[in-house]
């Protein structure tokens, strides 16, 4: 029972869903069977339950029969998809609206079809929302009032010429929608060819008459800057739209032009464009500010260290520690403590607070290995700003015992091994002798995949 599919979508409801779905069971329009509600009364109280207990709830004194029972339990699910299915139309005001007036205009109830229609058109009219689902909701209400046009007046094409139009601006806003995804994920995993589709699209959208569309525009912005990653005017034309336009376009759709933008710009900084810092920290408390960087309530723990990154890179640190406490009851509970923990050390690192820090990460257990290696990391800067060299070292060696065992690989892999052997490097160097020293700043340089880069060039 425990792994049946009706068993888990019912433990998917909210008490609030539970609630909603017993009254629509209860319905003679759409049950009129008392079984089916005993059987969904009994699997809501989250007990675990063999069948043949469940049977003797439903069916008490009758002996169990498995076929009857499973075509119980297959009606029940098949119900409870239609709950979820009527209750999805709820949240979907507009379409439901535009089923009803063509059901009107199929009847001849035309005077009922009219006042429909009006309010269909001003419900997409009043709410903000100008991106490619407002130009699908045109689409589909101009679509619906072209049969009615064409029925007084065969001849006529300014409907169809206005249908053409949200067709359009609708198809063209979702596709470079798709193409900035595609786009993102080629730069951070390398991966797939071009697809010479995407030229055709962006050359469309290009043309005079989208120019003023806001949601052509902003994804046209977003296109550009992802394919020309070092023009930093790119970005500028991004951010522009992003700060003039950001009503128009759906929570989802403002995180992923900001994390677009994030993204570009840590990448550029990662790549020696200093002056592109202050930008990450503005995105993040931007984003912040208009919750564009929570999903369901909740903020990724990944999304909590970079921005906790971004404010020290920036000597931000007043409003880091503010930060930090603020949003640390954002994260998922499994994770709160954990990140605390590590970002409070990071803070206390910036502001050379050593003993703290030694505190901090001494007492802390991180299960995720990345988690551990970074705040080994912080552990191995702060032994070696307080020149406990012997300490350090022996840091350094349980450190890469480390990365052997849990067989961290790819990039991470190489990235702490490096920071170790330039580390050794640091410390078994030569005093006065300037020609390994410019030897060993070379070699950190010119070394592609190494985080500490900065530190360790400080440190030579």
């Amino acid at each position: 029972m425990e792994n049946s599919n009706l068993l888990q979508l019912i433990r998917s409801f909210s008490p609030g869903e539970q609630k909603s779905a017993f009254r629509f069971l209860k319905s003679p329009y759409f049950n009129r069977r008392r079984d089916i509600i005993q059987l969904y009364q009994v699997l809501c109280k989250n007990a675990v339950l063999q069948k043949t207990s469940i049977w003797e709830h439903v069916y008490p004194g009758e002996p169990y029969h498995d076929t009857r029972f499973r075509l119980l339990m297959s009606y029940l699910n098949r119900l409870l998809e239609t709950f979820l299915l009527l209750e999805a139309d709820r949240e979907h005001d507009i379409t439901t609206k535009l089923q009803l007036a063509t059901i009107y205009r199929n009847r001849g109830l035309m005077g009922h079809y009219e006042r429909n229609m009006r309010a269909v058109k001003h419900k997409i009219s009043a709410q903000p929302l100008r991106n490619a689902w407002y130009h699908r909701q045109l689409r589909d209400y101009h679509a619906e009032r072209h049969e009615t046009t064409m029925r007084l007046n065969p001849t006529g094409v300014e409907t169809l010429r206005t249908l053409g139009q949200h067709t359009d601006v609708e198809y063209l806003s979702h596709r470079l929608r798709l193409i900035c995804l595609e786009m993102a994920q080629k730069n951070v995993y390398r991966s797939a060819e071009e697809n010479p589709v995407h030229e055709v699209v962006i050359r469309l959208a290009e043309r005079e008459e989208w120019k003023q569309v806001p949601s052509i525009a902003t994804y046209l912005a977003a296109c550009k800057m992802l394919a020309f990653p070092e023009d930093n005017t790119r970005y500028q034309t991004l951010k522009v739209q992003l700060l003039t336009q950001q009503d128009i376009f759906s929570t989802e759709e403002m995180r992923e032009l900001y994390r677009f933008s994030i993204n570009h710009c840590i990448r550029q900084t990662n790549r020696g464009e200093r002056s592109l810092e202050q930008e990450v920290l503005f995105l993040y408390q931007n984003a912040l500010q208009h919750g564009y960087l929570f999903e369901n309530g909740t903020l990724s723990r990944f999304t909590y260290h970079n921005i906790v990154a971004a404010a020290l890179r920036c000597h931000e640190l007043e409003w880091a520690a503010h930060f930090i406490l603020h949003y640390n009851g954002y994260i998922d509970a499994s994770y709160r403590d954990s990140s605390l923990s590590f970002n409070q050390a990071r803070l206390d690192y910036a502001r050379k607070r050593y003993d703290s820090v030694l505190l901090l990460l001494q007492k802390a257990n991180y299960k995720d290995p990345l988690l551990h290696l970074a705040a080994k990391t912080l552990l191995l800067k702060t032994y070696f700003s307080l020149q406990e060299f012997d300490l350090l070292q022996s840091h350094l060696d349980a450190m890469r015992n480390y990365i052997h065992r849990k067989k961290v690989i790819g990039y991470h892999r190489t990235n702490y091994l490096n920071i170790i052997r330039f580390t050794e490097r640091l410390l078994s160097r030569e005093p006065g002798n300037r020609l390994a020293q410019e030897e060993l700043r070379t070699d950190i340089e010119q070394e592609q995949v190494l985080t500490e880069k900065e530190w360790l060039l400080e440190q030579v």
